[in-house]
């Protein structure tokens, strides 16, 4: 009994009957396709016709064969994934929906997003927060941006950049993210990084980044509640002038930091060599015995020279000044 099991491959039951035909009866004419009864020939005519359309059959009108069901089903069931893909990526978006049929007249009490609605919405449960990053990954069309100025992984934080999830992301989507140089001295924080990078994504570290920013498409932003404590949940809006201000942020910090693969190995994962602050820092620490004579030599305050050989400390693994000196010199950074 046919169960029609090719129908959600986009073929009608009778254009299945007719692939399956040539296949047990490959090199057969087109006239020896039986239609659905015995006096409806022009269905089956239609079903060779579109078969011939969708690449299912080859030869001519006397000697037609069934292409492979190894090539043509998973070439079907790719054209199908990409239709019902664009199909969630614009039922993910209805605004425009919404704004079409707002100018059919006026609706009381109303408002479409973006369009007299609030500027900001708190998400403070993190399940919320992480449904809208998985909402907006999947309605993304041309670009993600991410800073997370997170040091380490930490499970009980909204990980806005951490949970970027790039399997849920079209390929033409171009994925930025700026991370922090003390996030390379973390195990998990640098295993995901890399997986990030070698899924595509474009990787920068900062030598000072504080901000937490996600903005999708340039239409879209999250920012934390509270810089300190990203648990607390997130801001999301739509307000065309805060999101082209974030954005604007994030690319200053971005157009002076540094590339990731050029500070990561990549077939080891490990820190290959400093940024140009943290090498000028360890460099003045190395020749200086006052921190106050190696700040000005930095040409920073005393307060960022010592965060930098904090940082500096953190990413050589080392226990103390000297130990980080002789580490450096080993490696050649200094």
């Amino acid at each position: 009994m046919n169960t029609n099991s090719m129908s959600v491959l986009g073929l009608t039951s009778i254009e299945e009957d007719v692939y399956r035909h040539f296949l047990r009866n490959p090199g057969t004419s087109e006239g020896e396709v039986p239609g659905p009864s015995a006096g409806d020939r022009e269905s089956g005519v239609r079903a060779v016709a579109r078969l011939r359309e969708l690449r299912l059959l080859h030869g001519d009108e006397a000697n037609t064969w069934a292409v492979d069901p190894v090539v043509a089903v998973p070439r079907l069931a790719g054209e199908q994934l990409d239709t019902a893909h664009r199909t969630m990526r614009q039922l993910v978006d209805v605004r425009p929906i919404l704004r079409s049929l707002r100018h059919e007249g006026p609706v009381l009490g109303t408002a479409a997003p973006g369009e007299g609605a609030a500027a900001l919405f708190r998400l403070e449960d993190l399940r919320e927060v992480r449904a809208r990053v998985g909402q907006l990954a999947f309605g993304a069309r041309s670009e993600v941006l991410a800073a997370d100025p997170c040091d380490a992984l930490a499970p009980e934080s909204a990980g806005y950049a951490r949970h970027l999830d790039l399997g849920r992301l079209s390929r033409t989507v171009r994925v930025r993210v700026l991370v922090r140089a003390t996030a390379l001295a973390d195990a998990g924080s640098l295993d995901r990084m890399r997986h990030l990078h070698v899924g595509g994504a474009a990787i920068r570290v900062a030598d000072e980044l504080r901000e937490t920013v996600l903005v999708y498409d340039r239409h879209a932003a999250l920012v934390p509640i509270d810089a300190r404590d990203t648990g607390r949940g997130a801001l999301y809006t739509e307000e065309s002038g805060l999101v082209s201000s974030l954005v604007g942020l994030f690319e200053r910090l971005w157009a002076t930091a540094t590339d990731f693969a050029d500070l990561v190995a990549a077939d080891t994962g490990q820190v290959a060599r400093l940024t140009d602050t943290q090498r000028l820092v360890i460099t003045a620490m190395c020749a200086v015995s006052k921190d106050e004579t190696g700040a000005r030599q930095a040409r920073m305050s005393l307060r960022t020279y010592r965060r930098h050989i904090s940082d500096v400390l953190s990413l050589l693994g080392a226990c103390n000044r000297a130990q980080a000196a002789l580490l450096a010199r080993e490696r050649g950074w200094v």
